[in-house]
């Protein structure tokens, strides 16, 4: 009865998405409303949105299972999200509208050239369909525990499924319906994020007043961590890689980067990214709250705790916490799996059918043709990244592929940072060779530094990977009044 439940909800859910792609894409379903939304989105639209896909159904399990090992330092990371944004906002989203970029690779083959352009693009594709197929893996495999294994249908029918559900409600508008059905998937997640805080409250034996009291006082609420250099939770680290992540995984990122040139105008674009980023640090603190109090019934229950942390939330929600939380549970991974793969689906879609094939100049309903052919495409990639994964049946592969899609930024970071702030001139064809020897670099220094040096590189090394890019870039330039006089 509770898998059957679980299952009319979403099959509404579904619904309710289907029906706001058909009242938006009814009137315009061109390549312009799929890959800019006609710039008529607004700009409150897309900040609510934003949080939903930032926050993935891999987050919602894994943020309050953080708790257990390194406290409430996340935090620390998260104030740097903020200020990142504001780095984007100022840096970046300026360059981005002035000219009036489609993606925003297309800067690099402006600034540098063809290869490089490619480059960009190419390493934005690999990060991000691994990166997406992974998370949405991980939230179909939880569908297929809780769900769908009660009915014997097979882990392959439940993967093809939900991404020909995301599919249905895209492929007409894209980014244009997904700035409007992310903002429902975003208040879905969050409403379902405090109902389950208020379940949890309830099992707790205590009042409301006293849960804050040991909250305040409990050592796993620690946030800033200022006197260990060798810990990856030292503040200075967080905090910068911070600011560094959302600059690169945001603003040098095509999905991220998709909604907000559906804004109006760089003003609102601008004033979308300032509200997002002030809303990430409520939203998350609330899921550490989450997870201290899990702990906290766990000690008072006598429960033992599975020894994987982002399997704390799911066990609490299965077994512990009653049929109304599993449900909800569901439904809030769910909606955030829903809002973080839809629009890597239609920024990859984008980012494929303008940077690698160039099809955007074609007649219009050829090109219309040919982006649902890639739309379809990278829908079957999705699917069959899924597979492998589960394949291999191995937790291991799937850190292993975050890993690797980790150092896969840094040379985004470099190629970016040395057109923006410098003036010399690189040999294009070259660039390819130092956006791959770069991350290889990284991996070398991080095994060396962790086996010799008894220090283990954090989300510092994405600095690291963007300044070896930079510096490589750098040997392979000249100063631009040089080749002009040259010339």
């Amino acid at each position: 009865m509770q898998g059957t439940t679980t299952l009319i909800i979403i099959a509404v859910y579904f619904l309710v998405l289907l029906l706001i792609s058909f009242v938006v894409g009814r009137k315009s379903s061109d390549n312009n409303a799929f890959f800019l939304g006609n710039r008529q989105s607004p700009w409150w639209i897309v900040a609510i949105g934003m949080l939903g896909s930032s926050i993935s159904g891999v987050s919602f399990v894994s943020v309050p299972g953080m708790v257990r090992s390194i406290d409430f330092t996340y935090m620390q990371t998260v104030i740097g999200f903020f200020f990142g944004y504001i780095v984007v906002a100022k840096v970046l989203l300026p360059l981005y509208y002035r000219l009036n970029l489609t993606t925003i690779y297309t800067y690099l083959e402006q600034r540098f050239g063809k290869y490089s352009y490619k480059t960009g693009a190419s390493f934005f594709l690999l990060s991000k369909t691994i990166g997406a197929a992974t998370r949405l893996y991980i939230v179909v495999l939880i569908l297929q525990t809780f769900v769908f294994d009660a009915w014997n249908i097979p882990f392959v029918v439940t993967a093809c499924g939900t991404v020909v559900l995301i599919w249905l409600y895209t492929f007409r508008s894209g980014i244009k319906t997904i700035v409007w059905t992310d903002t429902l998937q975003t208040l879905v997640m969050l409403a379902t994020l405090v109902l389950i805080v208020v379940q949890v409250t309830k099992q707790i034996d205590m009042n409301t007043s006293e849960i804050a009291s040991t909250l305040m006082h409990s050592e796993k609420t620690r946030i800033f961590v200022f006197d260990d250099w060798h810990s990856k939770q030292n503040f200075f680290k967080q905090f910068f890689s911070g600011i560094f992540i959302v600059i690169v995984m945001t603003g040098l990122d095509q999905d991220a980067m998709q909604k907000n040139l559906t804004c109006r105008n760089l003003r609102d674009a601008q004033k979308n990214m300032y509200w997002y980023g002030i809303s990430f640090i409520p939203v998350n603190f609330l899921f550490l709250v989450l997870g201290a109090m899990l702990l906290m019934l766990a000690t008072q229950n006598g429960i033992e705790l599975p020894t994987v942390s982002d399997e704390i939330l799911p066990l609490f929600a299965s077994q512990y916490l009653g049929k109304t939380v599993l449900v909800l549970f569901i439904i809030g991974i769910v909606a955030a799996a829903f809002s973080s793969a839809d629009s890597a689906l239609a920024a990859l879609t984008t980012s494929f059918f303008v940077d690698i094939l160039g099809m955007q100049k074609e007649e219009e309903n050829k090109a219309r043709h040919n982006r649902i052919i890639v739309h379809i495409g990278i829908s079957v990639v999705f699917i069959l990244v899924m597979l492998l994964i589960k394949t291999f049946n191995n937790k291991s592969v799937i850190d292993v592929i975050y890993t690797v899609v980790s150092y896969t930024y840094g040379p985004l970071l470099g190629m970016y940072a040395f057109g923006l702030f410098t003036k010399r001139q690189v040999n294009d064809r070259l660039v390819p060779y130092i956006a791959i020897a770069s991350p290889i670099i990284c991996g070398a220094l991080g095994w060396v530094s962790t086996h010799y040096w008894d220090y283990s590189f954090g989300y510092e090394l994405l600095m690291l990977n963007g300044l070896l890019t930079f510096a490589g870039l750098w040997l392979i330039s000249m100063d631009s009044s040089k080749k002009l006089r040259n010339t």
